[in-house]
């Protein structure tokens, strides 16, 4: 596996928005600064959405209009104001929500939502970076960089009594590549060319139906449970401890997610072309790990956080005219392909999200 590119976390559109977060918290300020903006953009990138706050005598408004709104500030502005925040040093807690929240807020079947696109802006980028520069060497950061640690955790949401059995699933990257062959199959024959057509289907590229665990996070609980994309506001969670046997393949950065797809292609134009489209802008091949025969070769394939940062969300090329997408993983996450990972003894552990000074905090 290759090293982690040289670039910041500004590379990828989740690690732009945990700065994003990060900078917020430090100053209000930025907040007030990105809502129009952030409005506006929304709304030239075809977002249907309504606009609620409050006016300058406290008066709580819902505007439906869908129309943009006059600014007294620019992108520069914000920018400006960005970089005004000088290094940060977030504590532990403010750290982990910030890349809750982040993780919350990717949608890979439209396009990035307003707060994405302007963090995205050049001169937002640029002084994202500039701040955040370091971050990533934060003692609360450390985990990051991790491979897959011993100690795995399996996720069940919202369970009955003690959750569901575990299922080490040993067919499931086999049977993943036959369906995706399949629904390539039918989506070229049925689904229109025109990648901004109205239409969605499958957008993740994990392998369906294979098992997911992660590790820890600092604060002792399952990075599974609130690194949660596009969470549907589970409260109740159960924890089952797993191990796993065999070999893992590390993605550490763009570059190993490109070595999968060169080695093991899988055509998924026609069944990814609509949602891709809208969540990258980009128009052309695109191209999927071909889970069923990286089984061939890997027990399983862990995401590091850094590299969910800097690359998932994005298209990354991999050859002229082919591109691919890390889509629907979360932070830390690894998926067994071949069934070498069994539950392991000792209890299960129940938690439970509690609202806590608007952060999210499971116990």
């Amino acid at each position: 596996m290759t090293e982690a590119r040289s670039a910041g976390l500004s590379a990828g559109p989740r690690g732009r928005r945990l700065l994003l977060e990060l900078t917020r918290e430090a100053d209000p300020e930025v907040g007030r600064l990105m809502g129009d903006l952030s409005y506006n953009a929304a709304l030239a990138s075809g977002a249907s959405i309504t606009r609620f706050g409050w006016d300058e005598h406290g008066t709580p408004f819902t505007d439906t209009s869908r129309q943009p709104v006059p600014v007294d500030h620019t992108i520069d502005d914000l920018a400006a104001r960005v970089r005004g925040v000088g290094t940060l040093d977030p504590e532990a807690g403010a750290l982990e929500e910030a890349l809750r929240r982040s993780v919350d807020a990717a949608a890979y079947w439209q396009p990035l939502d307003g707060d994405d696109l302007v963090a995205a802006e050049p001169a937002v980028r640029a002084a994202l970076d500039e701040i955040g520069h370091g971050l990533a060497a934060h003692p609360s950061a450390a985990w990051w960089r991790r491979v897959r640690t011993p100690e795995q955790w399996a996720v069940e949401f919202d369970p009955i009594d003690d959750g569901a059995p575990f299922d080490p699933a040993a067919g499931a990257a086999a049977a993943w590549s036959v369906d995706t062959r399949e629904e390539e199959r039918r989506a070229a024959a049925e689904r229109p060319v025109d990648p901004a057509a109205n239409w969605s289907g499958t957008w993740w590229s994990f392998p369906t139906g294979a098992p997911a665990s992660t590790g820890l996070l600092p604060s002792g609980v399952p990075a599974g449970i609130p690194m949660l994309e596009d969470g549907f506001g589970a409260t109740r969670a159960v924890a089952v401890p797993v191990r796993g046997g065999g070999r893992t393949f590390e993605i550490v950065g763009a570059d190993d997610w490109v070595e999968l797809c060169r080695r093991h292609p899988l055509q998924a134009t026609a069944s990814r072309r609509h949602d891709w489209y809208r969540a990258t802008g980009r128009d052309g091949g695109w191209l999927l790990p071909d889970w069923g025969a990286v089984a061939q070769e890997w027990d399983a394939v862990h995401l590091t956080a850094w590299a969910y940062l800097t690359a998932a969300g994005r298209a990354i090329e991999v050859d002229d005219g082919w591109a691919s997408v890390i889509a629907g993983w979360g932070p830390d996450q690894t998926y067994w392909l071949g069934g070498r990972v069994r539950e392991v003894e000792g209890p299960r552990v129940h938690l439970r999200a509690d609202d806590v000074e608007d952060r999210i905090v499971w116990r």
